[in-house]
């Protein structure tokens, strides 16, 4: 799947350290500097987002000719994931790169230093821009408010472009209206309120600010995220909006949870989903991205990673690994949760700092359990188990047996239920080859899916 990014770029720098001490010469926090990490930012997190993901990307943006772009070229054209590099088709920006340095310790951000941000002349846009726009299989536009949306033969394409692919729009307060036809447009609550001239806060008024707004872009949705309350889609035509919830996360560094969410959010339109599926799967991937730490999961080593749910579960093993935790993982078909799985899954997840649930899918339920089952697509089973508080995250499977699975997670520890010995799993000798460990947790006689599914069937 291609898919092009149109947008501003900047450099962001995180300088992180502790702060023990006061200056003395004024009250503010002396940070003892340990790490500085250097990504790209703006329309470049998104692109380097969905390349780690493996979407082949194409960014559409202006550079300057200084050393600032020359890194942010460097940095994007390096491989992230099995997407690889990032493909730049850029134009002269007319002003030097920005940069957005923060200044963080014990995990929060004291200070955020910005340079060069004022935006700069209004750049224009190359043929070879337009042409990378034409040939685009979706869109994502992170606008930034630094001026690359408002060329008129850029916008021009863009509206072209949204006629015939879907095409997401992230806005900025000094940014540019979307183009009409645009198929979702991504603004925060405050943002969305400023747009709409609305005021107030909650569902009422998010509703009424996403309507009204989708009318006058003539957007075929608008998706207003509302933090840790989720978000809310409004379609063009639609009296009833649809909420999207969320499940709540502690996450010290919110930074990137908006390009995470746009640029989910494209792909799921693009693997055809509707705008309400694709709102779901943005949100919870948005939330699952927080889990893992946000941005510094972009910062760790990466595996290849492909597009889907495998990208969340290696993600969040690599964030997890990086900060020193324990990765937890077990898996199974659960085919209809019941209380069993539940006790086990909480057992599994207590012995760590995350629980990756490796789950067979449905070609795999029906290698192993007959034509009949599984009683539930893979798609159902993989969101009630992410609905659950326990579980991090899932990858689905195509063996009989994860042992290529956990190959790819390199869990820490491996759990089953006390049904099973642990010396008869084929999974225990995979484990061993990292060093890892297999652990049983007490098994709840009476719990079988099988038991229930027959009950069921009594019944009906």
């Amino acid at each position: 799947m291609r898919i092009t990014v149109v947008g501003d770029i900047l450099l962001d720098v995180d300088l992180s350290g502790t702060a023990e001490k006061l200056s003395p010469d004024a009250p503010v926090p002396v940070v003892a500097v340990s790490e500085t990490v250097r990504r790209p930012g703006g329309a470049g997190l998104v692109a380097a987002l969905l390349a780690r993901d493996g979407a082949d990307v194409r960014l559409v943006t202006v550079l300057a000719g200084d050393a600032r772009a020359d890194e942010l070229r460097e940095l994007l054209q390096r491989p992230r994931g099995a997407g690889g590099a990032v493909e730049i088709v850029a134009g002269p920006s007319g002003a030097p790169t920005p940069v957005k340095t923060r200044v963080r310790a014990a995990g929060h951000a004291l200070v955020r230093l910005d340079d060069d941000c004022d935006a700069p002349p209004l750049p224009r846009a190359t043929p070879e821009m337009l042409a990378a726009v034409e040939e685009a299989e979706a869109i994502v536009v992170a606008d930034y408010g630094r001026g690359v949306t408002a060329d008129p033969a850029l916008r021009e394409a863009l509206e072209r472009a949204a006629q015939r692919v879907p095409l997401v729009w992230d806005p900025h307060p000094r940014g540019t209206d979307p183009v009409p036809s645009t198929a979702v447009v991504t603004p925060n609550l405050s943002e969305a309120l400023a747009a709409a001239g609305e005021r107030g806060d909650g569902i009422a008024v998010a509703a009424a600010a996403a309507t009204r707004l989708a009318d006058r872009w003539r957007a075929k949705a608008v998706l207003v995220t509302l933090g840790e309350r989720g978000a809310l889609l409004a379609t063009a035509g639609s009296i009833a909006p649809h909420v999207v919830p969320v499940t709540p996360v502690t996450a010290a560094d919110p930074c990137g949870a908006g390009d995470r969410l746009s640029a989910s959010l494209v792909v799921a339109l693009a693997s055809g989903a509707s705008p309400a599926e694709a709102a779901s799967q943005a949100v919870a991937s948005a939330g699952r991205f927080l889990a893992a730490s946000g941005v510094a999961a972009l910062d760790a080593p990466n595996e290849a990673v492909p597009l889907g749910g495998a990208s969340d579960a290696l993600t969040t093993a690599a964030a997890v690994r990086a900060r020193g935790g324990t990765v937890v993982a077990t898996g199974g078909c659960f085919d209809l949760l019941h209380a069993g799985h539940a006790r086990t899954l909480a057992a599994a997840r207590a012995l760590g700092d995350c629980l990756i649930v490796c789950l067979n899918s449905d070609d795999s339920v029906r290698d192993l359990k007959g034509p009949e089952r599984p009683i539930m697509g893979e798609a159902d089973r993989r969101d009630l188990l992410l609905a659950l508080e326990c579980v991090d995250a899932v990858l689905v499977f195509e063996e009989s047996t994860p042992t290529e699975a956990l190959r790819r997670i390199r869990p820490d520890i491996w759990v089953k239920g006390g049904d099973y010995a642990a010396e008869n799993l084929p999974e225990t000798a995979v484990i061993a080859e990292w060093g890892g460990r297999t652990v049983t947790v007490p098994y709840h006689p009476g719990r079988s899916t099988t038991r229930l599914a027959g009950a069921l069937a009594r019944v009906g």
